[in-house]
């Protein structure tokens, strides 16, 4: 019984009495986070797509750039299962940078509109919604359909006359940045959400978009390395998950080296030797301009300066108190191959495409998180050459740090670096909104209690089926614990 389990865990008999306890305690926890998953789910209605129509065809037999591998293929049919049916789809895509991600995203768009609903695919940087709309309105062009692009960089007027056909249905594609949560945005019947580099947003902000519409549209959500919350949510069955492991032909693995601070000419050795053979190079820095002892950008625009001066016309300068057009000069230039090496902060960590670079060397590389690292580290491997990450840390760093630079330099996998991540930070709240750190259980760890998992959600799921309502019902002696515990808050 649950008073049993609570005095055998303080005050054990035997040491079976303390893993019984143990055991019962862990899957109370797990059998009651089940539920309400489930009831969560039941209350999830959304718009089933019955059909593949004939914008879909068209596209896919005239007008795709490429042939589908037959892992894209795999992935497109988990996503076209789950649109069919009458309850929210909710998927992340999983894949490394360059691997097709996109392409998935704008089929699962055209599967949306040949079924009569409205898309939007939301980015966390304008230089990435820009990216995207350009490269899906080039795609699409022969198909006939209106795309629109939402930032905050579009004027008042083309603004009020976005959200008007918004409104109205007119468009029926919508790229945007955080734009696309503002209130003053509704759709007409919005039914398919997508999110690109879902580590970027707030889970509220995420959120925002679902209430879009009457029903709740299907949602899915892109990245090659998920925050830890969004695992936590995978390891917990609230979430599924699709992945593309292969790159695409041609790319070669990136090489991650480390270097301490006192070995940093060996580092630029490789940057020259690049430079020298026509590719170009990002140089990151974890501050803009600040006095404490980590390096900073505007010391570190002035160190490459004086080390590269034959190429000072071929520097640039990236950061995020720049504003859009300033931002943009920049990158136009280092896209045609004006700049040979551009200095950044973290602002190009997604969005950035510029095959011929190859090399990305990180400043203070310890004060970065796994993921981030893992990011930047896929602004480079775009091409055909072989590329580099350069990690430059100094010999005094915590024990986190050099496990995090360790674990760069073992694997290039976006999703074991995810974990990896998940163990560092913890999962988050998975009822709340935290998206990493100690969630509310008590006794159930994440990792540890894996199989433990597998064993109670079954169980869970046929006592479901029978009692759809025990969360609810005030005279269950866990309704005042489920309300207690904050898990009305996604309720």
């Amino acid at each position: 019984s649950r008073k049993k389990a609570l005095i055998q865990i303080h005050f054990p008999e035997s040491l079976d009495s303390l893993l019984q306890a143990k055991y019962s305690l862990k899957f109370e926890e797990l059998f009651l986070l089940k539920l309400f998953f489930l009831s969560k789910k039941k209350l999830s209605h959304s718009y089933p797509f019955t059909k593949l129509g004939k914008n879909f065809h068209n596209f896919y037999k005239n007008f795709l750039p490429f042939t589908l591998t037959e892992e894209q293929k795999k992935v497109f049919k988990e996503i076209w299962n789950d649109l069919k049916k009458p309850t929210q789809m909710n998927r992340l895509l999983q894949g490394e940078v360059g691997c097709g991600k996109t392409i998935i995203a704008m089929l699962s768009m055209l599967v949306a509109l040949d079924n009569g609903f409205q898309s939007c695919l939301m980015a966390p940087t304008e230089v990435l919604a820009i990216q995207h709309y350009y490269s899906i309105k080039k795609m699409f062009s022969k198909i006939g359909m209106k795309i629109a692009l939402l930032t905050s960089s579009i004027s008042d007027s083309i603004r009020k006359s976005l959200y008007h056909e918004i409104l109205t249905g007119e468009i029926s594609i919508v790229i945007g940045t955080h734009s696309l949560i503002q209130d003053k945005v509704q759709f007409q019947n919005l039914g398919l959400a997508i999110i690109d580099e879902e580590q970027r947003f707030g889970v509220e902000q995420r959120e925002k978009i679902w209430k879009k519409n009457e029903k709740i549209p299907h949602i899915l959500i892109m990245t090659a390395t998920p925050i830890p919350r969004t695992l936590a949510m995978i390891i917990y069955h609230d979430l599924n998950i699709s992945i593309i492991k292969k790159l695409p032909l041609g790319r070669i693995p990136i090489k991650t080296i480390h270097f301490w601070n006192k070995n940093r000419d060996q580092a630029f050795k490789i940057v020259k030797n690049q430079i020298s053979i026509g590719r170009q190079i990002y140089i990151i820095y974890p501050t803009i301009n600040t006095f404490l002892k980590y390096k900073n950008l505007m010391r570190g625009y002035q160190e490459i300066r004086e080390k590269f001066k034959n190429l000072k016309n071929q520097i640039g300068i990236l950061h995020g108190e720049m504003n859009f057009q300033e931002k943009n000069i920049q990158m136009n230039r280092f896209l045609r191959g004006e700049t040979k090496i551009l200095i950044a902060t973290t602002v190009i960590e997604v969005g950035v495409d510029v095959p011929n670079a190859s090399v990305i060397l990180i400043e203070n590389a310890d004060l970065f998180g796994l993921s981030q690292l893992h990011q930047l580290r896929g602004r480079v491997g775009r091409g055909i050459h072989q590329s580099y990450c350069i990690l430059i840390t100094d010999k005094k760093i915590s024990v986190e740090g050099c496990f995090r630079i360790k674990k760069m330099c073992e694997t290039n996998k976006g999703l074991e670096i995810a974990k990896e991540d998940l163990k560092l930070r913890g999962g988050g709240d998975l009822i709340g909104t935290k998206q990493s750190g100690k969630n509310y259980f008590r006794i159930v760890n994440l990792i540890k209690d894996y199989k433990l998992i597998k064993e109670v959600f079954p169980i869970a799921k046929i006592f479901f089926q029978k009692n759809p309502n025990f969360l609810n019902d005030t005279k269950n002696i866990y309704y005042k614990y489920y309300k207690k515990n904050k898990w009305k808050v996604c309720k």
